[in-house]
């Protein structure tokens, strides 16, 4: 699979973006793996999304929710612009967030009839930088027009990102003056998920990708701040589906350094 990236930052902190094409022989199926952002796909090829939960099918272009839980990818035909959105910036640009797990949205549902314009866009485009610069155009026209979190949640965010998710809620509120009841409740109606659940992702993420960079279970364990090598691997199981070892040779793994080289979902708010 091709795979492309912009060749310049784009207007709006806290995105990033990357261009998929290739043909497999037999039909992809892949379960989609909770990350730190909110996911924007438009498929342009024979792509869809499945949620195992409730057979709910996503074909075209929609959003994955931060703890996508049981969600599916399938095609052949792939041609698929995917757009990673910092959560702060995703309720500005989305006017809100999918919610919790399990949960892949039509993109219709937040851009209304603005999707077919800007996948028709796409279709005519005749490379990837156009294809970036048309979706940055978009992006930042809803961003200005959006309306932000509330500055505690997101330096809340950024205080989780920046622990490595290993930040306890209580001492994140006390430090916003807010109590736990209010942080809790603000944070997960404007991001999707708790606090509590956000650190678990974050920290599951920095530590699969130590995995992948070929360090050892129990020094990832270690370094992220798992009770132990089992709590790792509970959480490897929760969030991946997969043991350890089966996780630090996940394909999407492999992938991210081409296609998020750095990222994006500690900034843009």
């Amino acid at each position: 699979m091709d795979v492309a990236i912009p060749a310049r930052p784009g207007r709006v902190a806290g995105v990033s973006m990357a261009g998929f094409r290739g043909r497999a022989t037999t039909p992809v199926d892949l379960r989609v793996v909770p990350y730190p952002a909110l996911t924007v796909f438009i498929d342009l090829g024979d792509g869809h999304f499945v949620d195992d939960a409730d057979d709910a099918r996503v074909p075209g272009s929609g959003v994955v929710g931060l703890d996508p839980g049981s969600v599916r990818a399938y095609g052949r035909e792939i041609d698929l612009l995917q757009v990673r959105l910092s959560p702060p910036v995703a309720h500005a640009v989305l006017g809100g967030s999918p919610g919790s797990a399990g949960t892949v949205v039509a993109l219709e549902e937040f851009w209304g009839r603005d999707v077919a314009n800007i996948r028709e866009h796409l279709h005519a485009a005749g490379s990837w930088d156009e294809r970036f610069a048309i979706a940055d155009t978009a992006l930042g026209r809803r961003r200005a027009a959006g309306r932000p979190v509330d500055p505690e949640v997101a330096f809340a965010w950024r205080r989780i990102v920046h622990s490595g998710g290993q930040i306890r809620v209580e001492h994140l509120a006390a430090e916003i003056g807010w109590s736990r009841k209010r942080l809790w409740s603000r944070f997960r109606s404007q991001i999707g998920i708790t606090p509590k659940r956000s650190a678990q992702l974050v920290r599951f993420d920095c530590a699969a990708h130590r995995l992948a960079g070929g360090h050892s279970a129990a020094a990832v364990s270690a370094a992220g701040g798992y009770a132990d090598q089992s709590h790792f691997h509970r959480d490897a199981l929760t969030f991946a589906g997969l043991t350890p070892t089966a996780l630090a040779a996940a394909p999407w793994l492999a992938v991210d350094p081409l296609a998020w080289s750095s990222p994006q979902y500690a900034t843009g708010t």
